[in-house]
């Protein structure tokens, strides 16, 4: 009997540590184009809890997408991670996406936030910031009201041909027309302060410095100006408002970060319980908050005092995939309007 009970133990012993050592063998290769220092501890601890290792890549997306066109089917990556639907749909269309099956990420993820080949997993609005001296809140309750002729030369925004523009504009298509949305970028243009330049955080910082009146920014930008500690950003906070866009409408345009399985990927399996890792309420919390942004999870809460401190507001629940498929006739009305 004692013998028999040393022999069962021994294969116990060897039966763990051949598990583990195909854990050890396991890999997840990530291409990434977030660079947030929080995602250290997300990546660490799907390790920790499933002892796969991950190789990541980081770039622009621009620089990612091009290097998968390269590769084809010989691509060492499993999962391309990117911000902004636009950017999610641009790698869909290159066919760059395999379809996920997962009754995880079906239950935890909203049906809005996800394709079948890719899947948000934070969410960021994009609000109108204004010069509390020159413009009034109610003349910018809508993104409608920034075509508004009594706006001329007070609006400031990046590129129209930015993925988070563009996004914006496949929204208005979907809710008001192709043709309603070309009058709307053509007055927009019209109102213009100066020509399209910078980032968000420059845009915010055009209308505290009275170069502008108004601006189109992601939440995140203000968010972080708020939590900075730094004397000059507290005073563009201080001269600015911001309004969460058509709250009597559809709701404030919402965007997203995400990610998909990649056609090619080596390590499908692993790629599956990465994503299905992402939807998990810690990971959530990592993913979100690095950004400053909202877990796409409804139920998983941050503790951030500047996403706190912009309060609730209604969201726009246009699903990500009508919101995908009319990104590329919003470049071609930005085209025609001149909003380059």
């Amino acid at each position: 009997m004692i013998r028999k009970a040393v022999v069962t133990s021994i294969a116990a012993a060897l039966g763990l540590t051949s598990l583990a050592a195909q854990a050890a063998d396991q890999v997840l290769n990530v291409y990434s184009a977030r660079h947030y220092q929080t995602d250290e501890a997300l990546y660490g601890n799907f390790t920790k809890q499933t002892g796969i290792k991950v190789n990541r890549i980081e770039a622009k997306e621009d620089e990612l997408l091009e290097r998968l066109r390269n590769e084809g089917a010989n691509s060492p990556a499993d999962v391309f991670v990117t911000v902004d639907a636009s950017r999610l749909a641009k790698a869909d269309e290159m066919g760059l996406f395999a379809p996920v099956k997962s009754a995880t990420l079906e239950a935890r993820i909203p049906a809005h936030l996800r394709t079948d080949t890719w899947i948000a997993f934070s969410t960021r609005a994009r609000v109108i910031v204004y010069n509390k001296d020159t413009v009034k809140a109610e003349q910018v309750q809508n993104y409608e009201d920034l075509a508004n002729p009594a706006l001329k030369g007070l609006v400031c925004t990046r590129s129209g041909s930015h993925p988070y523009n563009l996004s914006l504009g496949a929204a208005l298509i979907e809710h008001n027309g192709a043709a309603k949305t070309e009058e709307w970028a053509r007055a927009l243009v019209a109102n213009f302060a100066r020509a399209p330049r910078g980032g968000d955080t420059d845009q915010i910082r055009g209308v505290a410095a009275g170069e502008c009146g108004v601006a189109i920014a992601n939440s995140y930008y203000f968010a972080r100006l708020m939590n900075s500690t730094r004397p000059e950003d507290q005073k563009v906070v201080e001269s600015v408002g911001y309004v969460w866009p058509n709250q009597q409408g559809v709701g404030t345009h919402i965007n997203v970060s995400g990610a998909g399985m990649l056609k090619t990927a080596p390590n499908k399996e692993a790629a599956v319980k990465f994503l299905e890792d992402l939807a998990s309420d810690e990971a959530q919390v990592y993913f979100a908050d690095g950004n400053n942004e909202w877990p796409a999870v409804p139920t998983v809460k941050v503790n951030n005092p500047a996403l706190d401190k912009l309060g609730a507001f209604k969201a726009d629940t246009l699903p990500m995939t009508k919101l995908a498929n009319s990104v590329a006739e919003a470049q071609r009305i930005y085209d025609r309007a001149g909003y380059r």
